[in-house]
């Protein structure tokens, strides 16, 4: 386990650093705008869909600067997330990571406008040559193109907007399963694909590396839900037992808590049975499923 958290360490000091350089104050007029985004995208975390990014690419290359841009692209993209899913009109949380919520610490106009531009900045950070020239075209617009898919309608979008529709309704094992594939797996996933197509994977390595992100999505998720049961908001940074006052569609909601937990195992179980091929060249993958399991934040 510490050497999957010392990767972590890695990987968020490294996209770290670049995304500090990205995100400076241009304009006496944004200074409120820059701090408010600079204040949730440095706030922590785990990074864990970086470490992702450079886990796949680590399978095929260890140049690991080649694919900074899309490591911190992704993180970009998550932290828009969680700034838009903590606003009084989505989740209504008023911390975070430990901190007061963007809208508690800036104003609700001003976080949205600060998720507003991080999203917009992400794909600033995929498509600019400058900071990445030895990308080839074709991979970095489809980096882009998926990148895209994974945020929008299709992917984490779609699956809040189901969530926030589902509030109050008999949750289903399909209604659950719609929210988090799409909600938080689409992203995760994206984070594999985007390693490995710039770590120059094939077709059938893309496919394994796809099918293991979207279990090990849907387990992160499910963990996810458990802890907001069973753990507390020291540990995990931000208000628990939301999901159970709002009545939301969880994984314990509709097996159990017991059952959930069952479920988890099955889905890391699927994800890891993905990487059988690559042999120990997955090993960092593997060691991330491993910690998805067992974390406690």
């Amino acid at each position: 386990m510490n050497n999957i958290l010392s990767f972590f360490q890695e990987s968020s000091e490294r996209v770290e650093h670049f995304l500090d350089k990205k995100f400076v104050n241009s304009s006496i007029y944004t200074v409120k705008l820059t701090e408010g985004m600079r204040y949730s995208l440095f706030a922590g975390g785990k990074r864990l869909r970086p470490a992702l990014v450079y886990a796949s690419y680590g399978i095929f290359s260890d140049d690991y600067d080649y694919v900074t841009p899309f490591a911190a692209a992704i993180e970009v993209i998550h932290t828009y997330s969680l700034i838009h899913d903590d606003l009084p009109a989505m989740d209504n949380d008023d911390m975070r990571r430990g901190k007061p919520s963007n809208h508690i610490a800036f104003g609700e106009a001003e976080a949205i406008l600060a998720g507003d531009a991080l999203l917009t900045k992400a794909f600033e950070i995929m498509s600019d040559y400058t900071v990445s020239p030895n990308i080839p075209d074709n991979i970095r617009v489809n980096a882009v193109y998926k990148l895209a898919l994974a945020a929008g309608d299709l992917g984490m979008v779609g699956g809040q907007y189901a969530d926030i529709a589902a509030e109050g309704r008999k949750a289903t094992s399909e209604l659950v399963e719609f929210i988090h594939k799409n909600k938080t797996a689409a992203l995760i996933e994206c984070a594999v694909y985007l390693g490995g197509i710039a770590g120059g994977a094939d077709d059938k390595q893309i496919e394994q590396l796809i099918s293991f992100g979207r279990y090990a999505g849907l387990a992160f998720q499910v963990i996810d839900d458990i802890l907001d049961i069973t753990s507390s908001s020291e540990t995990l940074g931000k208000n628990i037992q939301k999901d159970i006052n709002s009545h939301k569609a969880t994984y314990p909601a509709v097996y159990s808590l017991e059952g959930a937990k069952n479920k988890a195992e099955q889905y890391i179980d699927k994800a890891c049975k993905s990487l059988e091929s690559f042999g120990d060249k997955a090993d960092t993958l593997l060691s991330i499923a491993e910690f998805i399991m067992e974390r406690k934040s």
